[in-house]
């Protein structure tokens, strides 16, 4: 199979590594890299380039960044490539898109598919309390993750490992398979096999309030959600006049009393029952605050034993 003309999509910050493994590829070109437009970012809203656009114009690279893909149609086929490599894009690619290069498009999808097809991988198999997740490179076709598998990588996720974390660590792990990848479709000898799609399960996208913690859940729970929504939205709590206070880190004690109250608050950092166990919580960040542990919040807000915290609205 002859590949040497290379469309990238990619536009979060996971994708980075993989499009500089492809630049560097020696018998490969990049043609060109196709992204998000520019949106509003920071207190200031200032329009920012993408990751990914940031890199491709680092490295000398056509830009395209429709904002619809559609739109692009006539300038991508003008380009004749003969793969399009996608990773963490953010548009949903019709076939008049997917289908433009030779050898068609393949995908970087961060689970072990068919298991969280979906916006949200990362955070689910974490937010599930799955030890184990994985890569997996697929054939894009019209329903959304569902493509024949070419390559999947399993990867366990550690007890405290957040997603950001383990989105890092995805970044790095497409990067390093590029070339076994490329190498395996010229030499024919990576197949790709359809996916069963009877062990399908599906992950939405995560909006903000999926960060409201609610105590009458398990402290492992708890703990899960915590991991799983850093750097966003964020897992928090509401105290209140000072409002929702974000927890970046705890540990799970043993400990009883009514959900959501404190129980100690005299430790490494406020103590709080949860439906069964307690939640040391050891990292914390005020509104409009730096992060701090969680004895600095204490001293800070002296908060009573046995005081209530709100659940987020």
């Amino acid at each position: 199979m002859k590949i040497a003309k290379i469309l990238y999509m990619g536009t979060a910050p996971i994708a980075v590594p993989a499009l500089e493994a492809l630049y560097a590829l020696p018998d490969c070109e990049v043609v060109a890299v196709c992204t998000q437009p520019d949106r509003p970012s920071g207190r200031k809203r200032r329009l920012t380039p993408s990751p990914v656009k940031t890199c491709a114009l680092d490295l000398g690279l056509p830009v395209l960044d429709p904002e619809k893909i559609g739109s692009a149609k006539a300038e991508l086929a003008a380009l004749e490539p003969d793969l399009t490599v996608v990773f963490a894009y953010g548009q949903y690619l019709p076939r008049s898109i997917f289908d433009l290069p030779v050898h068609g498009s393949i995908n970087f999808h961060p689970s072990l598919l068919p298991r969280y097809r979906g916006a949200s991988p990362i955070q689910s198999a974490i937010l599930d309390g799955c030890t184990e997740t994985g890569l997996s490179v697929i054939q894009v076709g019209e329903k959304m993750d569902a493509g024949d598998l070419l390559l999947q990588q399993r990867v366990p996720i550690a007890p405290d490992e957040s997603s950001e974390d383990l989105t890092r660590r995805f970044s790095h792990l497409a990067a390093d398979l590029v070339a076994e990848i490329f190498q395996g479709l010229r030499a024919e000898t990576l197949i790709f096999t359809p996916q069963n799609d009877g062990e399908a399960t599906e992950c939405r996208k995560i909006v903000k309030a999926d960060g409201a913690i609610d105590w009458t859940k398990s402290a492992m729970d708890i703990h899960c959600q915590i991991r799983a929504f850093q750097p966003w939205p964020g897992a928090f709590f509401v105290l209140g006049e000072l409002g929702p206070v974000k927890v970046l880190e705890a540990k799970i004690e043993s400990g009883n009393g009514k959900c959501g109250t404190l129980v100690d608050v005299a430790g490494e950092g406020p103590l709080v029952a949860c439906g069964e166990q307690a939640l040391r919580l050891m990292i914390l960040q005020p509104p409009g605050k730096k992060p701090m542990d969680g004895r600095s919040f204490l001293n800070g807000h002296p908060l009573q034993k046995d005081t209530v915290l709100e659940a987020a609205p």
